[in-house]
């Protein structure tokens, strides 16, 4: 995160605040900050999408490519996540600031995406033991204003679901050798499904309270908070996922309602998601707005 200063009366205004469920910017332990999406902004990338949340800002493209499945998991496909921390975002990215956050934020979609039951690599695999599809996942953060955690999966999501992957043939030729003849059609191509695909949900305790989406400041306020890897599953929201940042300590009951707290928040943001999704996927043409951002 990116540090902010704060003087001890500032840090107690927020406490206070959050103690009587009425934060600096009007909100309660429960909202989110407004969120702007967009999808499709990058021409060279197989998809993409750009997320705004208040002054945290991300962009994500999406790469394919063929390769071959990990012994291991014949039938699966493969994901690589890389995450870039802007130095414009803050001065603390400048050289190698941002390399630590970069790895952590790698880390956390790594194990939010680890199980099967929260993305389906299946979908990936195009021949069983010899093919597959791999993605790379590139996440350029452009403005640090708080809750990167939950931002940048909300923007891979939604960068996943515009992803457009090319339809693959097979044919057999001599000796039994498989050749793939992808289509270059750029209409003829599959989609992904990414109803299970997980989102992380930020609770972040401030003196004996938890609250979700934390600003800059509240960051700085906060000595731990417990990320929830929150996905869907036949309507219902379910753990696929949860670690702590922060040096503090957190008690057992305080523990299990942050966990309540975030499978409840994340529900909500899948539906939050998948309605805005399909906003956009619905302007096209005169109704589309025009890009905004420094990509118009």
């Amino acid at each position: 995160m990116a540090y902010v200063a704060l003087s001890e009366a500032e840090k107690t205004f927020i406490l206070h605040g959050v103690e009587e469920d009425f934060r600096c910017d009007g909100r309660s332990r429960r909202d989110y900050r407004p969120m702007e999406l967009e999808t499709a902004l990058v021409s060279n990338a197989s998809g993409s999408a750009r997320l705004r949340l208040a002054n945290t800002d991300i962009l994500v493209g999406i790469k394919t490519e063929i390769d071959v499945p990990d012994p291991l998991t014949p039938e699966f496909g493969k994901l690589e996540f890389f995450v870039d921390c802007s130095a414009n975002a803050t001065p603390e990215f400048e050289g190698r600031g941002g390399s630590d956050l970069a790895q952590e934020l790698v880390l956390a979609l790594e194990n939010a995406y680890e199980s099967p039951l929260a993305f389906d690599y299946r979908t990936l695999c195009l021949i069983p033991g010899q093919q597959c599809w791999k993605l790379y996942i590139d996440i350029l953060i452009l403005e640090c204003g708080g809750n990167l955690h939950d931002a940048v999966s909300l923007a891979a999501k939604a960068a996943l679901h515009n992803t457009k992957l090319p339809r693959v043939t097979a044919s057999l030729l001599d000796a039994g050798v498989t050749d793939l003849i992808i289509s270059d059609n750029p209409y003829d191509c599959t989609r992904l499904t990414i109803d299970t695909v997980p989102l992380l949900v930020t609770v972040c305790k401030i003196g004996d309270y938890c609250l979700v989406d934390p600003s800059a400041e509240e960051e700085v306020c906060s000595t731990v908070s417990i990320v929830v890897s929150v996905s869907m599953r036949n309507g219902e929201a379910f753990l696929s996922g949860s670690h702590m940042t922060g040096g503090g300590a957190m008690h057992r009951d305080t523990m299990r309602n942050c966990l309540d707290l975030g499978l409840s928040i994340g529900e909500q943001l899948n539906t939050v998601l998948a309605k805005m999704l399909k906003q956009e996927e619905e302007r096209v043409g005169p109704k589309r707005p025009k890009t905004v951002g420094f990509l118009k």
